[in-house]
């Protein structure tokens, strides 16, 4: 249970220590936030003794007297919200009026209480203002987790895009000066490097604007039956000049078709992600086996590779947005950072999940997990094993 700190400044102390009897027992219940909560209470009879108070300790909820003996409490008031301080403030008052109503809430006051009240206005005013006070925090720590974020994407991003647009620049430089001469073939192989940092772009892109799309539910759905082999069987395409080229062997095994009620396009990114990935990790002349199965209501897609692989500093950060492995054997290797993450978020909305298994220059292997969208159906191959390479 959680203890939330108030501080009654009122100069009666019948009436400090009747509020101090009164929060000590009682407890606070959210369940809908999550919170449960007692109270721990100090008093102040002045605003000096209030001040020094309030200068060393941490205080949730103030209890302020409108009329104390060195001052009004509309002024310590008007101090709390100038500095700023991450609490609330109760008015308590014998005097109330309209005039001091009006002032105590443009100075910030969340509520008030009126002399004299009893132990259950007390306790329904202290709730209100720990719900409020709960939410209010919980909404600054979210806008501080979204400015992080966008800061680091950000910084990733310029990161990202600096170095491709740079080559593509120093490229065209050497078009336009002629280093190479004025024939047309010597620049071959440059415009290969050009194209090559522009698709990684455009790659970049539309990560980008699938993840955010996933994130915000704006992502337009088409739910229908698909045959999961056969959207590996296009991916595996994607990938098949890149392996061709490096002496990788891609396979898939598979008993036959694996339906699921699904939307292809979202299937068709997390397999994507999965072979890109096997393949540009991998070592020339290495293999990566793509194993599928239906499970019950669940279909298993497995992506091994025997690539460089990973250690398990490595794979514990591997799902976050915009974590790249950074070492040595990677350096040289382009990526956003970005389809991992969306690969997580695409098997969550599907009621599943990823996990990865991995050793160092021996290999890695990725397993996503997704509900079918819909009952199962009478020819899912219900509970078979996943085929094993040779």
């Amino acid at each position: 249970m959680d203890t939330l700190r108030v501080l009654v400044v009122d100069d009666e102390p019948g009436m400090c220590l009747g509020a101090q009897r009164v929060l000590r027992r009682h407890v606070v219940r959210l369940p809908d936030l999550g919170l449960e909560a007692g109270f721990e209470t100090d008093t102040a009879g002045t605003m000096a003794a209030a001040r020094e108070r309030l200068g060393r300790e941490r205080y949730d909820l103030v209890i302020l007297d409108y009329k104390l003996p060195d001052g009004s409490g509309l002024d310590l008031l008007r101090e709390i919200r100038s500095i700023r301080l991450d609490l609330l403030v109760i008015m308590i008052t014998a005097f109330a009026s309209l005039e001091v109503a009006v002032s105590a809430t443009r100075n910030g006051a969340f509520d008030f209480l009126s002399k004299p009240f009893g132990p259950e206005e007390l306790e329904s005013v202290v709730t209100k203002a720990a719900r409020a006070l709960v939410i209010e925090r919980r909404a600054r720590r979210l806008e501080e987790e979204r400015r992080k974020t966008r800061l680091q994407f950000l910084s990733v991003l310029a990161h990202e895009l600096k170095a491709p647009i740079g080559a593509v620049e120093g490229i065209l430089k050497l078009l336009e000066q002629r280093v190479l001469g004025n024939e047309v073939s010597a620049y071959d192989a440059q415009i290969r490097r050009a194209l090559a940092r522009l698709e990684g772009m455009r790659k970049l892109i539309f990560d980008l604007l699938d993840l955010t799309r996933i994130e915000a539910g704006e992502r337009h759905r088409e739910i229908q039956r698909v045959d999961v082999a056969d959207v590996a069987r296009a991916a595996i395409d994607n990938v098949s000049a890149e392996a061709a080229w490096r002496h990788i062997t891609v396979r898939l095994h598979a008993d036959g078709p694996v339906p699921m009620t699904a939307d292809r396009s979202e299937l068709e990114i997390i397999l994507n992600n999965l072979l890109t990935n096997a393949v540009k990790y991998n070592r020339d002349g290495g293999r990566v086996e793509v194993r599928l199965a239906r499970e019950g209501d669940r279909v298993r897609i497995e992506v091994e590779d025997t690539g460089i692989g990973m250690t398990p500093a490595e794979t514990a950060k591997l799902f976050q947005e915009f974590s790249r492995i950074r070492n040595e054997k990677t350096r040289h290797i382009s990526g956003s950072g970005l389809g991992l993450s969306t690969v997580k978020k695409l098997a969550q909305l599907y009621g599943g999940d990823v996990a990865v298994s991995s050793e160092p220059d021996v290999g890695s292997t990725f397993t996503v997990t997704l509900t079918d969208a819909a009952a199962p159906s009478a020819d899912a191959s219900a509970g078979a094993p996943l085929p094993r390479s040779p």
